[in-house]
C-alpha cells in the first residue's frame, strides 16, 4: 500500500506539471519536426516570391499636406465666424472625417472624370464570363430606385475611398492626404485635387451657414422684441394693481409673527398653571383651615386660620368668606388669560394670511422682473449677433490652407518585395511549426520512454525494438543466431534492470502482462527466459494465458500435459515440462479448463504449485493474459515477486495503459517496471526521435 501511495503521489505531481508548458519539450518537438518546418517555409517563400515578382501590380503613392488654421473658440466676435474651427482633438477628428466623406470624394470623381478610368470603374475592365464578377453580373438585376449611372458613380467613389488614406500628423494641425494608384501622375493629381476641393468646400459651407444664420437671427430678433415688450407691460400692470410692501417690510411682519407665537406659547403655559391652581382651590373637602390657607398662599387666610385654631369668635365665617374671594379671584384670572390667548391666536391667523398673500405677490413680482430682464439680455445678445453676422458676409475664408502639394513618385511603394519574402518565410515556418505541434498534440500513443514515464509515474526498464521475424516461431532463432543484435542487447538491458532493481532479494517469480492483446508481452517473456538461461540458471517459462494459448505458435510441442494436469495430480511436474534447446529452459504449457481461470488461479492449490516451482527453479516467468481483458493477471500477481508491464510502441493508447495500471493498483499491486516494446527504428526517425534510440544502433552489430 505504501508503494501504491507513492505511485499516486508521483502521478499527481506529474499531472500538476502537465498544467505548465515545458519549454524544453516544446523546443524538442519543433526540432524533431525541423524538416517539415523547413519544407513549409520553402513553399511559402516560393509562393511569396511568385506574388511579389510576377503577380502583384506596382502601386505608386503620393501625398499632399493641408494645415488647419487653429484658434481658440470665441462666442460673440466677428473672428468666431471667420475661422470656425478650434484646435482640440475632436475638431481635428471631425476634419479627418470630412476629408474622407463621400460628398467630397464625389466632387473629386466628377472633377477628374474617374468614372471613365478602368482602375476605378470595374465596368470598363475586360472581364471573363467565367470570372466571379462575370457570373455575378449575369444574375444582377437593376434596382428600381437607383439608376445604373448612380450605381457606377457609387462604385467609383467606393474604389477611390479604398485608395485614399487621411491621417493627422501627431501633435500638429497638419493633415496628410495619401493616394495609392497604379499610375504615379494619377496619384499626385488625385491628392492635390482632394486638398483643393476640401479648402473650397470649407469656404462654400461657411458662406451658406452665414446666410442661413443671418436669416434665422432676423426672425429671432423680431420674436424676442415682441416677448420683451409683453414682459415689460405685464410687469407694469402687476406693480400698479397690488399694494405690495417691500421685502424688508415682509421680513418685519415675519418677525412680528414670531413674537406673537412666543407670546401664545407663554400664555399656554400660564393658563395651564392657573387651571391647576383653580382645581387645587376647588378640591378642599376634608381639609383643615391651615391646609386651605397654605393652598391660597394668602396671609389673611393664614391669620384667620390661626384665629380659628385659638377659638376666636366669628373667625370661621370670616375665613370662609375670604377663601371664596380668593377662589373667585383665581377663576377670574383664568378667564383673563384665556381671553388674551384667544386674542393672540386671532392676530396670528390674520398675520399669517397677510404674510402669505404678500409673499405670493412678491414672488410673482420677482418672477416678472426676472423674465423681463432675461428677455432683455437675450434680445440684446441676438441683436448684437445679427449685426456682427451682417457685417461679416462676404469676408469668409477657409479654415485650412495647402501646406505642400503632392509630387509625382519615381518608384512604386508596393509591393515591398523584401518584406513579402520575409513574411512569407516566417508565415511558412509558423504554419509548419503549428502542423508539427498539432500532430504531436494529437498523438495518443507512446513513442519515447520519457513520455511513458511522465504519464504513468513508473520507470521504463526496457526498450525492445521490433524483432525482424515474419513468424513467431522464428523469434528464438533470430535471438540465438544474432546474440549481438539490437533486440538481444535490449533484452539484456531489461534483464539487468530487473535483477538489479533489488540486489538483496532479486525476483524469482516474474509475471509478464500488458494492457491489451498484441503488445508483445509473450515475445518479451520468451526472450527474457532465454536470456536468464544464458546465465547458467534453471529457468521455467509458464503459459499463464490458458484462454488463447499462443505458445503453440512459438514452440512445436505436442501431446504434453499442461500445468492444470499437474495441479489436479494427473501428471507430475517432470512429465509436464518440456526442455527447449534454443530456449535452454523448461516450458510448461497451459491447458483448457472448464473451471473459470480466475477462480483456478485464486485457489490454494495454485499457490502451493508456485511454491513448488520456486523451489525447483531459479527463475519462473509466467506469461499472463492482458490486464484489461480478464482478471487473471491481477490474481496471479498476488503470488509473484516482480511484474513486467509491456506497452507496444506507437500503438497502445494512454487511456489503455493508465486503466491497466489502475486495475493492478486497485488490488495493491505495483508494477516493477514498464517495457516499451516493438519499437520501429524507421518510425522513430520518421517522427524525429532518431536521437532517442537510433543513436545507439551503430554500437550493435548483427
Amino acid at each position: 500500500m505504501a508503494d501504491i501511495s507513492q505511485t499516486n503521489s508521483s502521478r499527481n505531481m506529474l499531472s500538476r506539471d502537465a498544467d505548465e508548458i515545458d519549454l524544453g519539450q516544446l523546443l524538442g518537438t519543433l526540432w524533431r519536426g525541423k524538416h517539415w518546418i523547413a519544407i513549409a517555409a520553402a513553399v511559402a517563400l516560393l509562393i511569396g516570391g511568385y506574388y511579389a515578382f510576377v503577380k502583384a501590380v506596382p502601386i505608386y503613392t503620393s501625398s499632399a499636406t493641408v494645415a488647419l488654421e487653429s484658434r481658440q473658440d470665441q462666442v460673440m466676435d466677428i473672428e468666431s465666424v471667420v475661422s470656425g474651427l478650434g484646435g482640440d482633438q475632436s475638431s481635428i477628428n471631425t476634419e479627418v472625417e470630412v476629408l474622407r466623406s463621400r460628398g467630397l470624394l464625389e466632387k473629386v470623381v466628377k472633377a477628374l472624370d474617374l468614372t471613365n478610368d478602368p482602375e476605378f470603374n470595374a465596368e470598363l475592365r475586360p472581364r471573363s464570363t467565367f470570372s466571379i464578377g462575370g457570373l455575378l453580373s449575369l444574375f444582377r438585376s437593376d434596382d428600381g430606385e437607383e439608376t445604373p449611372e448612380r450605381r457606377v458613380l457609387d462604385a467609383v467613389i467606393d474604389e477611390l475611398a479604398s485608395k485614399v488614406a487621411i491621417s493627422n500628423i501627431r501633435n500638429s494641425y497638419v493633415f496628410k492626404i495619401t493616394v495609392n494608384t497604379e499610375n504615379p501622375e494619377k496619384s499626385a493629381r488625385i491628392a492635390n485635387t482632394l486638398a483643393e476641393m476640401y479648402i473650397q468646400d470649407q469656404i462654400a459651407v461657411k458662406f451658406e451657414k452665414t446666410a442661413h444664420a443671418t436669416e434665422w437671427l432676423s426672425d429671432q430678433v423680431s420674436t424676442l422684441r415682441i416677448d420683451l415688450e409683453n414682459a415689460e407691460t405685464e410687469l407694469k400692470s402687476f406693480s400698479s394693481s397690488t399694494d405690495l410692501i417691500s421685502a424688508e417690510g415682509l421680513f418685519a411682519l415675519n418677525r412680528q409673527l414670531k413674537d406673537l407665537r412666543d407670546r401664545k406659547s407663554n400664555l399656554t403655559e400660564a393658563i395651564a398653571a392657573q387651571k391647576a391652581e383653580v382645581v387645587s382651590l376647588e378640591t378642599v373637602d376634608g381639609l383643615s383651615p391651615e391646609e386651605k390657607a397654605q393652598r391660597t398662599d394668602d396671609s389673611t387666610l393664614s391669620r384667620l386660620a390661626e384665629d380659628i385654631r385659638r377659638g376666636v369668635e366669628g373667625a370661621e365665617d370670616a375665613f370662609e368668606t375670604q377663601y371664596a374671594i380668593a377662589l373667585t379671584r383665581a377663576q377670574q384670572e383664568l378667564l383673563r388669560l384665556q381671553a388674551q390667548f384667544d386674542a393672540v391666536d386671532t392676530s396670528i391667523v390674520e398675520l399669517n394670511q397677510r404674510i402669505e398673500t404678500q409673499s405670493s405677490e412678491l414672488v410673482r413680482l420677482q418672477q416678472l422682473e426676472r423674465e423681463a430682464q432675461a428677455n432683455g439680455l437675450i434680445y440684446e445678445a441676438f441683436l448684437g449677433r445679427l449685426k456682427e453676422t451682417s457685417v461679416q458676409q462676404g469676408i469668409q475664408q477657409a479654415d485650412s490652407r495647402m501646406l505642400s502639394q503632392a509630387v509625382v513618385p519615381l518608384n512604386p511603394s508596393a509591393p515591398r518585395k523584401p518584406l513579402i519574402l520575409a513574411l512569407s518565410l516566417i508565415l511558412g515556418a509558423m504554419v509548419g511549426a503549428a502542423a508539427v505541434l498539432v500532430r504531436e498534440m494529437s498523438q495518443n500513443t507512446y513513442r519515447v520512454a520519457e513520455a511513458l514515464e511522465r504519464s504513468t509515474g513508473y520507470t521504463v526498464i526496457g526498450q525492445i525494438p521490433t524483432i525482424p521475424s515474419r513468424k513467431r516461431a522464428n523469434v528464438l532463432q533470430y535471438l540465438t543466431d544474432k546474440p549481438n543484435s539490437a533486440a538481444a542487447e535490449a533484452v539484456r538491458n531489461l534483464r539487468t534492470s530487473l535483477l538489479l532493481a533489488n540486489i538483496d532479494t532479486p525476483p524469482r517469480l516474474i509475471m509478464s502482462t500488458s494492457s491489451v492483446p498484441g503488445e508483445g508481452k509473450t515475445t518479451q517473456s520468451i526472450s527474457l527466459a532465454q536470456n536468464l538461461s544464458g546465465l547458467g540458471k534453471k529457468v521455467l517459462l509458464v503459459e499463464g494465458d490458458i484462454r488463447r494459448r499462443v505458445f503453440s505458435e512459438y514452440f512445436d510441442i505436442h501431446d504434453k500435459p499442461g500445468f492444470l494436469s499437474v495441479l489436479s495430480g494427473e501428471a507430475s511436474l517432470a512429465d509436464a515440462v518440456t526442455f527447449n534447446d534454443q530456449l535452454q529452459a523448461d516450458i510448461l504449457l497451459g491447458e483448457t479448463s472448464k473451471v473459470n481461470a480466475a477462480d483456478l488461479f485464486s485457489s490454494d492449490t495454485f499457490a502451493q504449485f508456485l511454491k513448488v516451482l520456486r523451489e525447483a527453479y531459479d527463475y519462473v516467468i509466467i506469461d499472463t493474459p492482458p490486464v484489461l481483458a480478464v482478471p487473471d493477471a491481477r490474481v496471479i500477481g498476488q503470488q509473484v515477486d516482480a511484474i513486467i508491464y509491456t506497452v507496444k510502441w506507437d500503438s497502445t493508447t494512454h487511456r489503455q495503459v493508465n486503466d491497466g495500471l489502475k486495475s493492478l493498483e486497485s488490488v495493491n499491486l505495483k508494477v516493477s517496471g514498464l517495457v516499451l516494446g516493438q519499437i520501429d527504428q524507421r518510425g522513430m526517425k520518421r517522427y524525429g526521435y532518431g536521437d532517442s534510440y537510433g543513436a545507439y544502433q551503430s554500437y550493435y552489430s548483427d
